[in-house]
């Protein structure tokens, strides 16, 4: 008998200015999966999954179900819990909506629909914390998968583990997702490291319903790796605690209605990041200072999406014109862009025959 359902996972914003690794918004652009399992002709026949992939980065995404992302992560979990391989006759269609090396969350959305998908084809039904657990295994910062998986905004903290369950969270990735080699059977990396219980933990802030995102996105990629090349191994007190006061003023904030733009745009101000990820984002400095509430009636806050290179302006009114100013400027740099007009929204879905 023929199954099919859909995963559908949003992109996501970490950090919002102050909240470092810490917060995420899920916003309206998507990846989905559109997934068949055919009924095979006859029992012994077994045919291998196929994926056909549109949309943003279908030039560049492996359709070998043992080099994608997404179907890696599936395959993990379900060797995890005894499932040795993909069930046959299986048929992926991913359309994804979410720009690649932009800071809008595309490889935090390919993890959790990874898991999803492994959860669904196994039959597990993986409750949301057992597969924020197996997510945090490959995606190892909170924030991005947190805000995918839950939807909206978020705050997330890795929990401090005991020696046996953090030397379990810490194996190397390399181990949890390996690069299977062209002859690899069935009964290669069959026992992968389980991810232990209760790895992440995540609160839902309020959001004023009156809130939008404009992302605005340069056309070049940034890697969050480079990105994070580029921090310092440590910070002043003075700097950490200007960061820990605003993010406190700014989970309240923006639940609040009307929103307060003056109070908004001070408490998305960044010392940790945004001030070292400069020299990789050139008009990043000029877009964060030179648009403010006063001169764009409407914005609320602006700061750079994720690792970036995107830059995300919350507002009320005044999109456009938000969004082509900063075009405008990142253009006195030599840079072009493209932008979105985004909502927040809720978090990852799993549609269809006994998904």
């Amino acid at each position: 008998m023929s199954r099919s359902f859909t995963i559908r996972v949003p992109a996501t914003s970490a950090n919002i200015g102050p909240g470092f690794d810490v917060v995420g918004l899920s916003l309206s652009l998507y990846l989905t999966l559109s997934v068949t399992i055919t009924a095979p002709s006859s029992p012994s026949a077994h045919t291998p999954p196929s994926i056909r992939y549109t949309g943003e980065g279908a030039d560049e995404v492996p359709l070998d179900a043992y080099k994608n992302l997404t179907t890696r992560v599936a395959l993990y979990v379900l060797r995890c819990h005894g499932i040795s391989s993909f069930p046959s006759a299986l048929s992926i269609h991913a359309h994804n909506e979410i720009p690649f090396g932009r800071g809008l969350g595309s490889s935090g959305a390919a993890v959790v629909a990874g898991v999803l998908l492994g959860s669904a084809l196994g039959g597990l039904r993986l409750p949301r914390a057992r597969v924020l657990d197996f997510a945090l295994m490959v995606e190892r910062h909170p924030d991005n998968v947190t805000a995918a998986l839950v939807g909206g905004f978020v705050g997330s903290y890795l929990r401090e583990l005991d020696a046996a369950a953090t030397e379990a969270a810490s194996v190397p990735l390399s181990e949890v997702l390996p690069e299977y080699p062209p002859d690899a059977g069935e009964h290669w990396g069959r026992d992968p490291p389980q991810p232990p219980l209760g790895i992440g933990h995540f609160v839902c802030f309020g959001w004023s319903q009156s809130i939008k995102a404009v992302a605005i996105i340069p056309r070049f990629e940034l890697s969050t790796a480079r990105a994070r090349e580029v921090l310092p191994t440590s910070y002043s007190r003075k700097d950490v605690v200007f960061n820990l006061q605003r993010l406190a003023v700014l989970t309240t904030a923006l639940a609040q209605s009307p929103p307060d733009p003056e109070l908004i745009y001070e408490a998305m101000k960044d010392r940790i990041h945004q001030p070292y990820r400069k020299e990789l984002i050139p008009g990043l400095p000029e877009v964060t200072s030179r648009m403010t509430p006063s001169s764009h009636p409407g914005l609320l806050g602006i700061c750079l999406s994720g690792a970036g290179p995107t830059i995300l302006a919350l507002a009320t009114s005044g999109f456009e014109s938000i969004a082509e100013d900063a075009r405008a400027i990142f253009r006195e740099k030599g840079v072009e862009v493209d932008w979105k007009l985004l909502s927040v929204v809720g978090g990852s879905v799993v549609e269809g025959d006994d998904a």
